[in-house]
């Protein structure tokens, strides 16, 4: 069997790609014409492109969605959150004080994690599409196929325009010469245009877990919601459009339904990375990256049966209080006194003071162990293992309905925004003012949001990502996009590194 191997095009984009347990091939060779004929091998091969969606790790850097640096990059240099040193715990160089204070520098670990995560995607898929080229497949049977892996390429493309801007599009698996820059605007366009183009054959019906027309209708919306930053052309009208193609979805009563542990079973996730232990993925640890060390003890008597906690990621001082107390998505935090179960009483931590979180924390770069409210959004209960059942949300109908009421105050029409605003404070247990203007939508959107990856973008969109906020002076325009990783530019000549960031 003929193998066509093209390492020089992983190689340049720096795309080094580890395995991870998932029982998946790895797409840097590809079967030349003998596979992908069959029905169950075309699920096979798609099957791996959702598969890369899981991330990986090697020995340079954890690209894991959930992990410290993927997922936490966004929202470390966000008004939301914050990994503050504790003691000789997470300095790791000063990348994560270098996020929260907004200095970070191209060598930054979080950023090259970023980039590699999505190029590693897409260097999957395209590999995957050269396969089903070589198939021998009918152009009517392949139509459906490529439209699927398409749009979720499309989808790692958003991330990369959202966080880079002025990035390479690679989309031809052959091709090993090394690519130069495109200009955001060329990116956003390729993204608007793969995800239109693949609509016509996308499934309409609300399939968990896959690209349909109605992800593919809400990832549109988010790219016209930006659009403004993007490309300097605000696209409102565009956006509440495509909301409005979305169907099939509701908001579930509970809100917390979403991320229990069998949050598939939710009827308001749109989009999600699903994970399950006994199927061998590997990844889904952002559970135990936030509370402390001794947490587990509030799990079980035996305090046996619960993953091991690092003490990292927490809420900045300000988020939690801007929940009202009747408002009940303020439990996705978890704070105050952690209590022993077999002992009834507060956990005394190691220095002899009691394990109480605290929304105080005395600076990103001296902080108490038990400073910071932690993040406890998605379920967590005895019995876990250190990969987790439920599945990362990436998209869900709430979003929908603050697309388009923050579109129709942008738009000036703030009355027409109330109904879809309404609906989530009512679930939520919370106030809805008589006016609703774009300083309420901002914080809705914090408040429903909280630890989901997505306050960076909306920091940006709102302005308020140039402000000064707790242990962060005033943003450079220049810094709404991160530089191209170091690594990378050494790595490929052709690549210019992001206005305002050195050269070197």
């Amino acid at each position: 069997m003929k193998i066509k191997i093209t390492a020089a095009l992983l190689v340049s984009m720096l795309f080094t790609i580890s395995c991870t347990d998932l029982n998946e091939d790895l797409y840097d060779k590809v079967q030349d014409g003998n596979f992908g004929n069959t029905p169950k091998e075309v699920e096979a091969l798609v099957g791996g492109a959702y598969s890369s969606l899981r991330g990986f790790a090697d020995n340079i850097s954890n690209n894991y969605p959930t992990c410290e640096f993927v997922f936490f990059l966004n929202e470390t240099v966000s008004d939301e959150a914050t990994i503050p040193t504790r003691g000789t715990n997470w300095y790791d160089g000063g990348q994560y004080q270098d996020a929260q204070k907004h200095t970070w520098k191209a060598d930054n670990r979080l950023i090259l994690a970023a980039w590699r995560y999505n190029y590693t995607g897409i260097a999957k898929i395209n590999a995957i599409i050269y396969q089903i080229d070589k198939s021998g497949l009918t152009e009517t049977a392949k139509a459906p196929i490529y439209a699927e892996l398409k749009a979720l390429r499309a989808y790692y493309y958003y991330n990369l325009l959202d966080a880079f801007g002025n990035v390479p599009i690679v989309t031809n698996f052959e091709d090993t010469s090394l690519p130069s820059n495109s200009t955001r605007k060329q990116v956003y366009d390729f993204v608007e245009k793969e995800f239109l183009d693949a609509i016509p054959y996308l499934s309409s019906n609300v399939v968990y877990s896959k690209m349909t027309k109605n992800v593919v209708y809400s990832m549109l919306a988010r790219l016209y919601l930006n659009s403004e930053v993007y490309i300097g052309t605000p696209r409102w009208q565009d956006c509440i459009n495509m909301c409005q193609k979305v169907s099939g979805y509701t908001l579930t009563p509970d809100f917390f339904t979403n991320f229990a542990t069998e949050n598939e079973k939710s009827p308001e996730i749109i989009f999600a990375i699903p994970y399950d232990s006994k199927a061998g993925t590997v990844g889904n640890y952002m559970n135990s990256m936030s509370c402390h060390y001794l947490h587990r003890l509030t799990m079980s008597v035996s305090g046996n049966d619960y993953p091991w906690s690092a003490n990292g990621m927490c809420a900045e001082p300000g988020v939690y209080s801007s929940f009202a107390d009747t408002d009940k998505r303020k439990k996705c935090m978890v704070a105050g006194d952690q209590i022993n179960m077999a002992t009834g009483t507060v956990i005394i931590m190691d220095n002899g003071e009691p394990l109480t979180y605290t929304e105080e924390v005395n600076s990103v770069a001296d902080a108490k162990d038990n400073q910071g409210v932690r993040l406890g959004k998605y379920e967590m209960k005895a019995g876990e293992t250190w990969e987790r059942d439920h599945d990362l949300v990436i998209i869900r109908y709430a979003e929908i309905l603050m697309m388009q009421a923050e579109c129709y105050v942008r738009l000036g029409s703030p009355d027409l925004a109330k109904p879809f605003v309404q609906q989530i404070t009512t679930r939520a247990g919370a106030e809805l003012p008589a006016t609703i203007d774009l300083n309420f939508i901002d914080r809705e959107l914090l408040r429903e949001f909280t630890f989901e990856g997505r306050r960076r973008t909306d920091n940006i969109r709102f302005g308020t990502f140039f402000l000064p906020w707790w242990e962060k002076d005033a943003t450079p325009e220049y810094r709404s996009i991160f530089p191209i990783p170091s690594t990378v530019l050494t790595t490929n000549k052709n690549l210019k590194q992001n206005p305002g960031y050195p050269v070197n």
